[in-house]
């Protein structure tokens, strides 16, 4: 069976991204959401968009780049006013220092437990793709069977092009990230497999970071063949004023009805965590 997740990432970042994961979930096809448990718009997110709509499925979108830690003192993960000081590839070099990994995993447990206060979690997944990184996902696959979170996401994109895309460059330059995931991918899948996890097949999202569209979304699935969980990852907003950027044109996608039946019409059910896992188990690879 083939299966389409639609997934917006950075629910709490803002309440422009909260606006957008609402509008989308009530007015468009949009069903699951990753949260920052770590960001100011966390109890907007619970209070306002989650709790009065329990159909839609929400993931941890664990964060070790952006904002403040739940554990300031932190010293490998923090500054010294309390915010997160690595980028992803400090994050990377770091992840052989066993001291680091500790205090990544306390980091975790705390944004998972103050979500889980709240929150059902469907999903695990991670800022920037910061769980990618073979022994980060270690942990994070322990973690999400220790909180019984039966869904972790896996960074697999056959890469494409999209032959009208004028923002080349900044493709051939994500081109590397996708790469880079791939890699980790193959790495991490028997730890999917030693946790008993389920994952997805494939992912759209990386490759088209900052450009993603309807077309990119379509024309991701068009590359994958067979029967495969595919989760295309987004980051939409909705701001009071009329500013557009990438984060408009993503809100966009969740309401393109020719969109969600151009999917269907490929053969795949539009859907979120909560529904497969009380029907039908994602891939246990």
């Amino acid at each position: 069976m083939k299966k389409f997740v639609l997934n917006a990432d950075d629910l709490a970042k803002s309440e422009f991204h909260n606006n957008a994961v609402l509008e989308g979930f009530k007015k468009g096809f949009l069903k699951s959401a990753s949260i920052m448990a770590n960001m100011p718009s966390f109890e907007d997110a619970i209070y306002r968009i989650i709790q009065p709509n329990p159909k839609l499925g929400v993931g941890i979108h664990l964060n070790l780049i952006e904002g403040k830690a739940l554990n300031p003192s932190l010293k490998t993960l923090c500054d010294n006013n309390g915010n997160f000081k690595n980028g992803y590839f400090d994050i990377l070099l770091k992840s052989k220092n066993k001291n680091f990994l500790k205090e990544v995993e306390i980091e975790f447990k705390s944004q998972i437990e103050l979500a889980q206060k709240y929150i059902q979690l469907t999903h695990i997944d991670s800022h920037v793709h910061i769980h990618s990184i073979p022994a980060i996902f270690e942990i994070t696959a322990k973690l999400a069977n220790e909180y019984n979170i039966k869904q972790i996401r896996t960074q697999a994109e056959i890469p494409y092009f999209i032959s009208n895309e004028k923002k080349y460059k900044k493709y051939l330059i994500n081109l590397a990230k996708v790469m880079l995931l791939n890699y980790f991918t193959l790495k991490n899948k028997p730890i999917v497999k030693k946790y008993n996890l389920n994952t997805n097949d494939y992912i759209i999202g990386v490759g088209y970071t900052g450009m993603m569209s309807s077309t990119s979304v379509l024309e991701g699935l068009k590359k994958i063949k067979g029967d495969n969980t595919v989760e295309a990852l987004i980051h939409p907003a909705i701001y009071y004023n009329e500013t557009k950027d990438s984060h408009t044109k993503e809100f966009e996608i969740t309401q393109d009805k020719m969109l969600k039946n151009l999917i269907e019409n490929l053969g795949y059910i539009t859907t979120n965590y909560i529904e497969e896992q009380n029907n039908i188990s994602l891939s246990n690879v």
